[in-house]
């Protein structure tokens, strides 16, 4: 299944996606954000799974905006940390 969480404004549309088919549940992506945005625990979109998966807190997800903004790619920037620590490629950015 595919998680979608992020906003839009005035300069475009900003998500993070994350495919929980492919998520392991390895928690690299989660000690590699800086921002402390993500989480790894139940499926809560497939209650009938007991895989764990990654998703962004219900708490960062009122701010992703502005926790987020300072990994915004800009081209003197490395890769997103998460996208670089997810070894399954189960994270991408719309940004």
């Amino acid at each position: 299944m595919i998680a979608n969480y992020g906003y839009k404004d005035g300069s475009g549309e900003y998500f993070i996606t994350i495919d929980t088919d492919k998520c392991n549940g390895c928690r690299d992506c989660v000690s590699a954000c800086p921002g402390r945005v993500l989480d790894v625990g139940p499926d809560e979109n497939d209650p009938l799974s007991d895989d764990e998966v990654v998703f962004v807190t219900d708490e960062e997800r009122k701010k992703i905006k502005y926790t987020c903004a300072p990994c915004k790619p800009r081209d003197d920037r490395p890769p997103l940390p998460c996208m670089a620590a997810c070894e399954p490629g189960a994270i991408s950015h719309s940004w």
